[in-house]
């Protein structure tokens, strides 16, 4: 079970409140909270989400820097993470309740976290593994598991009761770039792991099982080229912007009415000592 850190004293979060009812929900790859937990600090004060997820925190929950967010007031806070690998945070100024944790492909590698929000609304925080360079699931056991572990995610969200009544988010690092606008070469990167046609449909059968909505594309159209993440290994990244849209917040149909907004926080990549993902937002109504 993910570690259940008792909440700390804190104000009262802005916009929980009878005169404006709103939650901003953040998303981020922070590819090791200890080491970039200055630039989460900065975001949270520039952006001011109410909840923050993040993946690879990469370090065992006693380690995890709870007091830090707590003194940010993120005092609610559900991790579940290992050693040097993987691991996942949901960090909130609102009230977390039913906090929980599956293991996925028969493995407990700290790859999900669930809690519920104000106005009974569930939130999935996922890593969905990456896959290695190799998309050949016959040679490469890393995207044999990153296939199945999208399999178990559809067939788990297919049984799933309320499908057109629940309220759920769901938001992570889930490694594919679906459509061809998610990527900055559709035919360059058809062959390359996050992209190929597998992948694409494997994650299109995974929105379907449960009626999910891309609350980002909700605002943002198809059309339009969205990245999230921007490799290391570019020497300007910027310039270049051959970025890959990785992160994704969705939510079923009840909630979809009550999007207000959404966002890549682009210039966060940017900054010093920046993870290679950039934070991904969605505000709405809280019903």
């Amino acid at each position: 079970m993910p570690a259940r850190k008792p909440a700390a004293k804190r104000p009262a979060p802005a916009r929980v409140t009878a005169a404006r009812r709103q939650l901003r929900i953040a998303t981020w790859n922070i590819n090791s909270v200890r080491i970039r937990l200055e630039p989460v600090a900065q975001f949270l004060e520039q952006w001011q989400p109410d909840v923050l997820c993040l993946q690879e925190t990469k370090t065992q929950d006693m380690h995890f820097p709870a007091e830090a967010f707590a003194g940010l007031g993120y005092g609610e806070q559900a991790i579940r993470g290992q050693k040097s690998y993987n691991g996942v945070a949901i960090l909130a100024k609102v009230p977390l309740a039913g906090v929980g944790s599956r293991g996925w492909c028969g493995k407990e590698d700290c790859r999900h976290v669930v809690a519920e929000l104000p106005g009974a609304i569930e939130l999935h925080n996922f890593y969905v593994p990456a896959g290695g360079d190799i998309p050949d699931p016959a040679e490469n056991p890393k995207f044999a598991h990153k296939l199945q572990f999208l399999r178990d995610m559809t067939d788990w969200f297919a049984t799933m009761p309320g499908q057109g009544k629940a309220r759920r988010v769901l938001v992570g690092d889930l490694n594919v770039a679906p459509l061809e606008t998610d990527v900055w070469s559709h035919k360059a990167l058809l062959k390359v792991v996050s992209h190929t046609p597998i992948e694409v449909e494997l994650m299109d059968k995974l929105k379907a099982s449960h009626r999910w909505v891309d609350a980002v594309r909700h605002f943002i159209p198809p059309e339009e080229k969205l990245y999230s993440w921007w490799s290391y290994r570019s020497p300007d990244w910027a310039a270049a912007d051959k970025g890959r849209r990785l992160d994704h917040i969705w939510v079923t149909p009840a909630l979809s009415a009550n999007l207000r907004a959404a966002e890549v926080a682009k210039p966060v990549r940017g900054w010093q000592a920046a993870s290679d993902h950039a934070p991904v937002l969605v505000t709405l109504d809280v019903p």
